[in-house]
């Protein structure tokens, strides 16, 4: 059973970052590690301006079992990423629409407004070449190319964002920048 209070916390992050339009209704992934061996994150149906204890499970780290079956899709990207970046306490994926529509046609984001540019600086696009061997491969791309890069934000072109942090608050303050930076670059072009 997961505690009211975290399941509380996830509720509230999830239905910030779906008014910041960093998750859909029912597209993306949020999860908080709760131990050395175990993690919380959204079931597969979860709706996320809308969630509950009936929409989290625990996961134990790297051993899939039943729970994994109503879980979600993500959660062996999640697993992946807890097991092997220490640092990482809260993960969140989403497909924001101003910085996937943006990261289509471009290999890197250069932000040019403040925030963006002072919190994120440059972020590269990974492409992820065949979107249908993605799902076989994406776990062990996506945390090396978190170490490889020293960074803890992964733009990924086609797919969304991945975002890891140990504060909360700094992980939706980056999905915000990230969004609302994007969404002036694709302004600009328009004028």
């Amino acid at each position: 059973m997961i505690e009211q209070n975290i399941s509380k916390m996830l509720s509230n992050i999830s239905l910030t970052l779906f008014r910041k339009n960093f998750f859909g209704i029912y597209h993306g992934a949020i999860s908080l590690k709760v131990g050395h061996e175990s993690f919380i994150i959204n079931k597969r149906n979860a709706i996320f301006d809308e969630i509950d204890e009936d929409s989290l499970c625990e996961l134990t780290l790297g051993k899939p079992d039943y729970r994994w079956n109503i879980s979600s899709v993500d959660s062996h990207i999640h697993s992946s990423i807890y097991t092997h970046i220490h640092e990482a306490k809260y993960i969140a994926f989403g497909m924001p629409p101003y910085t996937s529509a943006y990261s289509l046609e471009h290999d890197h984001i250069e932000f040019e407004d403040y925030f963006g540019q002072t919190l994120l600086g440059n972020i590269a696009v990974y492409d992820p070449g065949d979107f249908t061997t993605w799902y076989d491969r994406n776990a062990i791309e996506i945390v090396k190319y978190f170490k490889q890069n020293d960074t803890n934000i992964i733009i990924i072109k086609g797919v969304g964002v991945y975002i890891f942090e140990r504060n909360i608050n700094n992980l939706i303050k980056k999905a915000a920048v990230l969004e609302n930076s994007c969404r002036l670059l694709s302004i600009k072009s328009s004028f």
